[in-house]
């Protein structure tokens, strides 16, 4: 059932209210759209899945191999940023829930309702932007605090790491706020297109494959430091490695400014084209 249904509006001229009280009735709004969206939530239980699924198997291989490794290999290894291999995945997880959150309305034309019942732009964009952080920040804190117990139970007490270890809290907080910030970007995105599947057919590509091949190409590698990924999940490792122009926070920092850009995009885009 839409807002726009019951003839209620948040903020329209015949229902006047503060900007906060506009925003904050529809982030209640896109709440519940939220939360009895199938396809979002989905997205969200395969994010959980896939990062502690992939996390438990790599802990469990490492367990095995690690004595089987060189003096140089048991001298890098790092099992915080080994544990945290599925983050990439359960990333794209949440980059879907996203996409869909945003673009679906313009796939299933209720968009039009949406804006019917939220008529300002800037108060139906905010308060869906916030939404989805905000549930990408719950997803993101506990997947990642899971996935970090399960890795380091599966690898074993003679190598893993403990929660008060250091640079063990900051890998944490920086791989929460890793995919709570490539979802916000997503969003950004989504709304510019206002297709699922372009912004997908654009992110995937660049969040699996591209950053990774453009790091192991030499001339472009220190240029690709600063796409999205491959700047934000330079925190996911206890020890940042030597070989980057970026440091821990300065990529988490570049990814901000991704996401801000985005963000401001998709504002901009709604505000121009969806009247």
């Amino acid at each position: 059932m839409s807002m726009a249904t019951t003839g209620s509006a948040v903020g329209s001229a015949s229902t006047p209210a503060s900007t906060p009280a506009a925003i904050g009735s529809a982030i209640a709004f896109e709440w519940t759209k939220a939360r009895t969206l199938r396809s979002s939530l989905g997205s969200l239980v395969l994010c959980f899945a896939a990062s502690v699924g992939i996390a438990l198997l790599f802990g469990m291989v490492l367990r095995g191999a690690y004595d089987g490794m060189s003096p140089e290999g048991k001298a890098s290894f790092d099992p915080v940023g080994s544990g945290f291999n599925g983050l990439r995945l359960s990333m794209i997880a949440l980059v879907v829930f996203g996409v869909l959150l945003t673009s679906g309305e313009y796939a299933t034309g209720t968009i039009s309702s949406s804006l019917a019942a939220v008529p300002r732009r800037g108060v139906f964009y905010t308060a869906k932007l916030v939404t989805g952080t905000l549930i990408a920040f719950g997803v993101a804190a506990v997947v990642t605090l899971v996935t970090f117990l399960t890795a380091q139970a599966a690898i074993g007490g003679e190598h893993n790491a403990a929660l008060t270890d250091d640079g063990v809290p900051r890998a944490i907080t920086g791989a929460v706020l890793y995919l709570t910030l490539a979802c916000a970007f997503s969003m950004g995105l989504a709304t510019m297109l206002r297709s699922s599947a372009l912004t997908l057919g654009i992110l995937v590509p660049i969040f699996f494959m591209g950053s990774e091949i453009l790091n192991n190409l030499p001339k472009v590698r220190t240029v690709a430091q600063f796409l999205p990924d491959a700047a934000g999940s330079i925190i996911l490792r206890r020890e940042p490695p030597d070989d980057t122009v970026l440091g821990p926070w300065t990529g988490i920092g570049v990814l901000l400014l991704w996401t801000l850009a985005s963000a401001l995009g998709g504002y901009l885009s709604m505000r121009r084209r969806d009247q």
